[in-house]
């Protein structure tokens, strides 16, 4: 990888001690930083008259009367009115939003694809985005979707917010740089991202070319699972998500501000950065996390258990136990359950199940699920081990066995994923990949005691 662009300096809080350096550790935390002293208010969120010559401006993440209300006082050298202006509609026609059901392809079936390749050109985060699935309504705030981003280039003075949407970003190859509002966060492989609703950000390349995954989140915003009987330990731990420290820009250069919203982008041009905001407090922030600190547990003595066990983040529904997207995590383990199937069974369920691989090999798949690649199994279709993967898990020695080498997440959702074209048409779709169960042999024998 090579270095694709110097980052743009922007006037950062005084960095914390230790391994937390420009970060805040906690999920959901009322965070509280500032880039120069006394910037931010106390005891007071909107004083008559702010320090530094700063407005006050508040960015609500949820209904005023919601329990906890998720908000962020923000202090900031204009109000964010001062960068908005009048809209034109701009069209990027491979970012796409539900409903988006295609008359002309086909949902309904067992899809894999391959790394969608790099180009070769000029490719900025918005420029960059792909769409493989939709799912739900992003009107009525309900659904998904699913892209492959491939950014090869910085965003020079543009700047980008979603209304409709928080992201998601889980990197597979490539080191990023979002700018936001709030502070900076870096982002590689093995890590992900969460940028909520609303917030504005500028995405610069570190190392490239890049290429990941981003789900889009149309509805609640995710939080942590509860764990149950699991208890307080173990899964994703708040202390291990990290909030940027404040960072702002005093740039008066011509930009660009481009707005998801309802499905479709407007562009205004504004004569300044909008990332100028000096200090803040609240809970509605951007996040990063580590994969490699998520703690799975599994099964000790017998039967594969629910992949549910593996979640990392929830987005919930009005449903109860029903969530609108779950964000789930495989990565390295110990195999130890006795006389037991050790990989995912063969089932159909009501959740739309695609699948992205960030390293390695998955176990129920050892062959042709590639780094990069994605899979989709969508609402009660059935789908389960390949033959190679049901012959030696039915035939191994069932002792401690460690999955190396292994990360693969899962974005789960109880709406049917839509197809778009650029999936269907475009992207490099694995014809053969419904073959992979043909071998698969009836080994039936009504002889009482077989196995």
């Amino acid at each position: 990888m090579t270095e694709q662009s110097t980052p743009r300096p922007m006037i950062q809080a005084p960095s914390l001690p230790g391994p937390h350096e420009g970060y805040m550790p906690g999920f959901a935390n009322d965070f509280e930083t500032e880039a120069l002293p006394g910037a931010l208010p106390q005891g007071m969120n909107s004083p008559q008259k702010c320090n530094y010559g700063l407005y006050g401006e508040q960015l609500s993440g949820t209904a005023f009367t919601a329990t906890p209300p998720e908000r962020t006082w923000s202090y900031r050298i204009r109000p964010s009115v001062k960068h908005s202006a009048r809209y034109t509609k701009i069209d990027l026609p491979y970012w796409r939003s539900a409903p988006n059901v295609d008359p002309d392809v086909i949902s309904l079936g067992q899809y894999r694809w391959n790394p969608v390749p790099h180009t070769g050109d000029k490719l900025t985060w918005l420029t960059g985005m792909r769409t493989m699935t939709t799912a739900g309504d992003v009107n009525t705030q309900v659904g998904m979707a699913a892209h492959i981003y491939l950014v090869t280039a910085s965003m020079v003075d543009e700047y980008f917010y979603s209304a409709d949407s928080e992201l998601l970003v889980v990197p597979q190859e490539g080191r990023l740089r979002f700018c936001t509002e709030l502070g900076i966060i870096d982002l590689k492989p093995q890590e992900i991202a969460i940028l909520p609703r609303g917030l504005v950000y500028r995405v610069e390349v570190i190392d490239g070319p890049c290429r990941g995954f981003v789900c889009e989140n149309y509805g609640q915003k995710f939080e942590l699972p509860g764990r149950g009987p699991i208890g307080a330990n173990c899964l994703a731990n708040p202390r291990d998500f990290k909030a940027p420290v404040a960072a702002f820009e005093d740039r008066e250069v011509p930009s660009t501000l481009t707005i998801k919203w309802c499905g479709q982008f407007h562009l205004t041009e504004i004569p300044q950065s909008p990332l100028d905001v000096v200090a803040w407090h609240g809970n509605y922030a951007p996040y990063k996390y580590d994969l490699t600190t998520y703690c799975p547990v599994g099964a000790v003595l017998f039967d594969h258990p629910d992949p549910s066990i593996f979640t990392v983040l929830t987005a919930p529904s009005g449903v109860p136990g029903t969530a609108n997207i779950d964000f789930v995590l495989f990565r390295e383990r110990w195999m130890v359950a006795e006389d037991t199937f050790r990989p995912p069974w063969y089932h159909k369920n009501i959740m739309s199940e695609l699948m992205g691989n960030i390293y390695g090999q998955y176990d129920a798949k050892p062959q042709g699920f590639v780094p990069g690649g994605m899979s989709l199994h969508n609402m009660m279709l059935p789908h389960g081990p390949d033959r190679e993967a049901f012959e030696g898990a039915s035939n191994a020695e069932l002792k401690p066995h460690k999955l190396d080498n292994t990360m693969s997440f899962m974005f789960e959702t109880r709406f049917p994923q839509h197809l778009t074209a650029f999936a269907a048409k475009e992207a490099p779709l694995q014809d053969d990949y419904i073959d992979c169960w043909d071998s698969l042999e009836k080994k039936f024998d009504g002889t009482p005691g077989r196995k």
